[in-house]
């Protein structure tokens, strides 16, 4: 294919992932009520499933109700003339791209595989599957651990009784949204992984070398996007932990598929020769 080719197949592989993002969002956006009752502002009610199992495994261990969030109460309030609206817009889009997600994914890979070898679309085989696991997964971590642990941590807090919290809509919003595609988008880090793998930018020797500089850039990490508690930042620096180190194994892996079918090149060619 040509340049021009090339850039046509790519307009239009932008075209269907745009499409893809539009439908899932206009259906979202027909499904306020759910989308907003029952996701979006649960993480504020005491109900909450996440609240539930801290306080049954508060019970379990002896803390009483230590762990409980009965007593959390969040107001929310809109402070602008079409505040609701534009909420409303912003979460229907970012509702449309966590749903459309393995088609977006799924239309990279269409647009990036001819221009592989056929050894290399045979072991990346099952990316597309895998990248949108690991994102939903993230998504999932982002929304039941991390978003619960934020509203109440944030939402209760208080430098005075005398100053109550009215949360502005757009601003809780903002933080489930944020909080919960981020987490997403860290969980893809095994991908970023093994493409840099492949391109020979990476391997599991300089990973393990870094490895406590990685733990310290987790932790930071981790400080920023959870309330700023041990316990919240731990919840989320195990996982991503346990992402790295799964990182430097994949990495090995691929580092061994790599040399395995470059041996057989060479074997092939001796014979041809």
């Amino acid at each position: 294919m040509s340049f021009l080719d090339h850039l046509e197949e790519l307009r239009w592989t932008l075209v269907r992932m745009a499409i893809a993002v539009l439908v899932a969002m206009v259906a979202a956006f027909i499904a306020k009520d759910f989308v907003f009752d029952q996701i979006v502002l649960a993480p504020k009610e005491a109900g909450f499933i996440t609240y539930r199992a801290f306080c049954a495994l508060g019970r379990s261990v002896g803390l009483g109700d230590a762990l409980c969030a009965s007593d959390m109460v969040i107001n929310l309030q809109n402070i602008t003339m079409s505040g609701q609206f534009f909420t409303h817009l912003m979460v229907s889009f970012v509702a449309g791209v966590v749903v459309a997600f393995p088609v977006v994914i799924w239309e990279l890979w269409r647009f990036v595989a001819p221009g592989l070898h056929p050894t290399e679309r045979r072991s990346l085989r099952g990316v597309v599957l895998f990248a949108s696991a690991l994102f939903l997964l993230g998504v999932a971590f982002g929304y039941y651990m991390l978003t619960p642990l934020s509203v109440q941590f944030f939402g209760g807090y208080q430098v005075s009784g005398s100053v109550p919290n009215a949360i502005a809509l757009d601003s809780y919003i903002a933080m489930v949204t944020s909080v919960t595609l981020w987490t997403g988008i860290l969980f893809e880090l095994p991908i970023v992984v093994l493409f840099l793998t492949r391109a020979g930018l990476l391997t599991p020797p300089f990973m393990r070398t870094y490895r406590k500089h990685a733990f310290v850039i987790v932790l930071v990490a981790s400080a920023i996007i959870t309330p700023p508690d041990v316990v919240s930042q731990l919840i989320v620096a195990g996982p991503l932990m346990l992402l790295y180190e799964g990182s430097i194994l994949l990495s090995a892996r691929t580092i061994r598929r790599m040399e395995a079918r470059q041996a057989a090149a060479r074997v092939i060619a001796t014979t041809k020769a």
